[in-house]
């Protein structure tokens, strides 16, 4: 399993919301996430429309997170782009686990389906709000 690239600017993106602690807007956000404007746009649409962020029109304008950085965690982002975390696409539900239904069953789906859970708890309790930056 590998997290897509844009699930990775998702993350920093969130990051950096929650650092400045302030509404941003998308060209400076771009800018202190080295992701491109255009990329950036793409993303901040899907945080948004998860509710991970909230948007504002006008002068003042800008993107800002929706709830406290500790109530928003990795999971989540990750989710809000990529969507769910599954290691095998037998888990995530795309596809049926043939294997599963046969008389032999399927010993490694049990395994996958423990692994992608291990994995989503792991992102679940990595929030936003940690107060260290420095341990970021």
């Amino acid at each position: 399993m590998r997290i897509t690239q844009e699930a990775d600017y998702a993350v920093r993106i969130i990051d950096c919301l929650a650092r400045q602690n302030k509404r941003l807007d998308a060209r400076t956000i771009s800018e202190m996430t080295g992701v491109t404007l255009r990329f950036t746009l793409k993303i901040l649409r899907k945080l948004l429309i998860s509710g991970i962020v909230i948007s504002y029109k006008g002068v003042q304008g800008g993107y800002e997170l929706a709830r406290k950085p500790s109530e928003i965690n990795m999971r989540q982002v990750i989710e809000a782009v990529d969507g769910p975390i599954a290691i095998s696409r037998c888990v995530s539900g795309e596809l049926p686990c043939s294997l599963t239904e046969s008389d032999c069953g399927c010993y490694y789906h049990k395994i996958f389906v423990d692994v992608s859970k291990a994995i989503r708890d792991k992102f679940e309790s990595i929030n936003f709000g940690i107060k260290d930056q420095g341990k970021r």
